[in-house]
C-alpha cells in the first residue's frame, strides 16, 4: 500500500522537477540563476570599460598613478564579470545535459577558461598600475624602459582579454547554444541569434590576431553588439518564461 501512494506521489510531481533531477536546484532556478548571472556579467563587463579607461589608453603609463580608485572599481567590475562568466554555464549544465552531455560540460570548461583569462587580465592591469605609481614617483625618466615595459604588459592584457577571452567565451557560448538550439528549451530563433552572435565574436578575435582591427576598435564592438544584445534578450526570456516545459517534459518521457 505504502508502495502504492509512493508512485502516486511521484506522478504528482510537477514535472519541471523531476526533468531537473528532484534536488532543490530545479530547472526554473537554474533558469532563473543563469539570467541573473548573464546580466552581472554583461553589466559589471560593460561598466568596467570606462573606470578602466586610464589604464588600457595609450597613456596608461603616466594616467593611471592618477587615477588608482578608478581604476581599482574597474578591476572589481572585471572581477565580478569573470567570476560571473563560468557561472551562467554552471547554472545551465543540470538541465542541458540532459540534452547533451558532452556539449554541456564542454560549455562549463571553456567558460571557466574564460574566467581565468578576465581575471589574469584584471590581475595585468593592477600590476601596469603599480608600475605607472612608480615611472611617476621616478619623475618620468626618459629611459625607454619603463615604457617597453608598460607597452608589453598593455599588450599582453588585450592578447588576455581581447583574443583568449572571446575565444574561449565563443566555443563555450557556441556549445551551449547548439544544445539550446537542438533541445528547443528555448524558442529556436533566440537559440540561432546565440549561435550566430558568438561566431561574429571568434571572428572579432581572429581579425585581431590577424592585425586586420585592433582592441577595443570600432570594428570589435560592432562585432560585439550582436551576441551582447541576445544574451541580455535571453536573460529577459528565461526570467519570464523558464525553460519550456514540453522540452523538459518530452526529454523526460
Amino acid at each position: 500500500m505504502a508502495a502504492t501512494e509512493d508512485r502516486h506521489d511521484v506522478a504528482r510531481e510537477p514535472a519541471e522537477l523531476r526533468a531537473g533531477g528532484g534536488t532543490p536546484g530545479t530547472a526554473r532556478g537554474n533558469a532563473t540563476t543563469a539570467a541573473v548571472l548573464l546580466v552581472v556579467a554583461t553589466a559589471a563587463s560593460l561598466l568596467s570599460g570606462p573606470f578602466l579607461s586610464p589604464v588600457t589608453g595609450s597613456s596608461s603609463l603616466t594616467n593611471a598613478a592618477g587615477d588608482h580608485a578608478r581604476v581599482a572599481v574597474g578591476v572589481l567590475l572585471g572581477f565580478l564579470a569573470a567570476f560571473a562568466a563560468p557561472g551562467i554555464a554552471l547554472a545551465l549544465y543540470p538541465v542541458l545535459r540532459r540534452f547533451g552531455e558532452g556539449l554541456s560540460l564542454g560549455a562549463v570548461a571553456f567558460r571557466v577558461v574564460e574566467g581565468v583569462f578576465y581575471s589574469l587580465g584584471m590581475v595585468t592591469l593592477l600590476s601596469l598600475t603599480t608600475l605607472s605609481q612608480e615611472f611617476v614617483d621616478a619623475g618620468t625618466p626618459g629611459d625607454q624602459h619603463d615604457r617597453t615595459l608598460g607597452r608589453t604588459m598593455l599588450a599582453q592584457y588585450h592578447w588576455l582579454v581581447d583574443v583568449g577571452l572571446l575565444l574561449a567565451f565563443s566555443v563555450g557560448g557556441l556549445m551551449y547554444y547548439l544544445v539550446l538550439y537542438r533541445s528547443r528549451l528555448v524558442p529556436a530563433w533566440l537559440s540561432a541569434w546565440g549561435i550566430a552572435g558568438v561566431v561574429l565574436l571568434a571572428v572579432a578575435a581572429v581579425l585581431i590576431v590577424c592585425g586586420v582591427i585592433g582592441p577595443l576598435s570600432t570594428g570589435q564592438v560592432v562585432l560585439a553588439v550582436p551576441i551582447g544584445v541576445q544574451e541580455l534578450v535571453l536573460a529577459g526570456w528565461l526570467l519570464v518564461k523558464g525553460f519550456s516545459p514540453s522540452a523538459l517534459e518530452g526529454r523526460r518521457s
